[in-house]
């Protein structure tokens, strides 16, 4: 039985999309960055701690526990949730007319194993005026958003390049969960 140590919907999406059948049971643990962790160190820690937290609390040895973490960075400083409206609009800022990686780790816990990988895609954005910027914080879609947008929302008019995998930009790359499935 596949387990996603995840509340995120948009995980849920497109693992549903993708044909899985699995239940739901979100880790709760500490999502800080440590002193001087890299991006991809980061979100590879946070996805293997959610997985075994979660692994542990069933403690059932037939389950397999899928969990993930996703982050947008800029120039090797992370991007994370944007704090409030202000935050939402200082990021956006940041990723006007720019490119910036998103990067998701993910992680398999089982009762043999523990995998981990990582997925990064480069994503560009034209330049936001104000207005704009102001106008797409005020649908509070940008709220609970590493890097304050949703690749599948409105923001995707303002994204006309990206180099890597599209789900991975959305919170779960799908075709690295299934090899990791599919090697286990």
């Amino acid at each position: 039985m596949l387990v996603l140590a995840s509340a995120s919907p948009r995980r849920r999406e497109l693992l549903t999309q993708a044909g899985y059948t699995y239940t739901v049971h979100p880790a709760a643990i500490p999502e800080d960055v440590l002193p001087n962790e890299d991006p991809t160190a980061y979100v590879t820690r946070l996805a293997r701690e959610k997985a075994e937290a979660v692994y542990q609390e069933l403690g059932d040895p037939q389950v397999t526990v899928l969990g993930a973490d996703t982050t947008v960075t800029l120039d090797d400083h992370i991007l994370g949730k944007p704090e409030d409206a202000a935050d939402a609009a200082r990021i956006l800022r940041l990723l006007s007319g720019r490119t910036h990686r998103v990067i998701t780790g993910v992680a398999l816990v089982t009762a043999d194993s523990t995998q981990i990988a990582a997925e990064s895609t480069a994503v560009t954005f034209i330049a936001l005026s104000d207005e704009e910027i102001a106008a797409y914080v005020a649908t509070g879609e940008p709220m609970d958003k590493a890097g304050a947008y949703a690749i599948q929302g409105r923001a995707a008019r303002w994204i006309p390049r990206i180099e890597g995998c599209y789900f991975n930009v959305v919170g779960l790359p799908i075709a690295r969960v299934f090899a990791l499935l599919d090697a286990r």
